[in-house]
């Protein structure tokens, strides 16, 4: 063998051990340290869904492509708990973009606030109001940090809604009712819930349990958009506004299994609750949702396994940011494949390294045969 074909084996297996170890930065996961305990989790997964820009509402598009659908059904007064039944229709969930991938506030094409516009009429129909919840279609969401950011809707009578949901006993929530906003009052309440076997048991008033809180938040959640956060923990869930925690959760409510994430606007009249319904149609906008977690399903979790080869090279785990409205792993040259971003982009970007990558080889090749 030639010296030239040896230093051409010899280029070969070292491009094979880059490709294999050093292929891109956040290989083993995504990192957060909590405000209580400080305590660091890593995540392995991520899902960013940025709203302005990303239009989950084109019917051309396959059901869930992006990772979200629109729900479409309805659910009687006895089942909603409340005077009038609910009816959820995809109508009623408008994603509104902004054309310019750089901007990231204003107006969307369709007038209003860019995002995704989740609409409460104020028209009943059939004993009906009729409101919208998108969801994630995968129910593989399991410990990890979800974020939204959201402007709630002004008009009073209705919940807004960002929450991780397994089943009516496993649930988190974060929930805004805008009969509560007092504006000469200055007060805003955000409602806390973990919704469990204990709020099943008080006929679903979570009030009633543990798990539970009211805060005042030090803003009008209905004038601009804010960061509203989830971290679902092995032993406890947090609560978090703009990067502020707002609450700690650690009982029996914390659930023990995966699900999905929703967003929803809603009212049924309930006195207790929703109130309403709105006199005039009620818009709640979300603006993204970001989720890092640890997947429970197991193909998920053997990719992981087989793309972190060395947690502690410096790029291998990524710090999550701080409440950070336009940033996305997803938009960051060099982030690891075979993730599930649902972003448009950054599936053409993960399908371009390998072509660079074997461009670097074969010059390299060509190089030595030159030589």
């Amino acid at each position: 063998m030639s010296r030239y074909t040896m230093a051409f084996f010899r280029v070969l297996a070292s491009l094979f051990v880059l490709t294999n170890f050093v292929l891109a930065d956040c290989e083993c996961g995504y990192s957060i340290t909590t405000a209580a305990g400080n305590q660091r989790y890593i995540f392995t997964d991520l899902l960013e869904s940025d709203f302005v820009h990303l239009d989950i509402t084109d019917g051309t598009q396959s059901y869930g492509e992006y990772g979200w659908a629109a729900q479409n059904f309805n659910m009687t007064s006895e089942v909603a708990r409340g005077p009038y039944g609910e009816s959820f229709s995809p109508q009623n969930a408008m994603s509104n973009n902004i054309d310019n991938d750089r901007v990231f506030t204003g107006s969307g094409t369709k007038g209003g606030d860019a995002g995704l516009n989740l609409v409460v009429k104020s028209e009943i129909e059939d004993d009906l109001v009729t409101g919208a919840d998108v969801s994630t279609t995968d129910t593989h969401f399991y410990h990890g940090t979800f974020r939204a950011g959201i402007k709630v809707t002004d008009v009073p009578g209705t919940c807004s809604a960002f929450f991780w949901y397994m089943n009516d006993t496993q649930e988190i929530d974060i929930e805004f009712l805008s009969s509560e906003f007092d504006r000469d009052n200055n007060t805003f309440p955000v409602n806390l819930v973990l919704q469990s076997q204990e709020s099943r048991d008080a006929g679903f008033d979570a009030s009633k349990t543990t798990d539970f809180q009211k805060f005042n938040l030090p803003f009008d959640p209905t004038t601009d958009f804010h960061e509203y956060r989830i971290d679902f923990l092995p032993d406890r869930v947090l609560f978090y506004a703009d990067d502020e925690m707002l609450a700690e959760m650690n009982g029996t409510g914390v659930p023990s299994t995966s699900g999905n994430l929703q967003v929803s606007h809603w009212s049924n009249g309930n006195s207790g609750w929703s109130q309403g319904p709105p006199k005039s149609d009620a818009v709640t906008t979300i603006s993204y949702v970001k989720a890092y977690f640890n997947s429970s399903l197991e193909s998920r979790q053997d990719d992981y396994k087989t793309r972190c080869k060395d947690p502690s090279a410096p790029t291998a785990i990524c710090a999550i940011p701080e409440y950070n409205s336009t940033f996305f792993f997803s938009n960051v040259d060099n982030m690891t494949p075979n993730q599930t971003t649902y972003h448009k982009s950054n599936a053409e970007r993960t399908r371009q390294q390998w072509p660079c990558l074997f461009a670097v080889i074969l010059t390299t090749s060509a190089w030595i045969v030159g030589l």
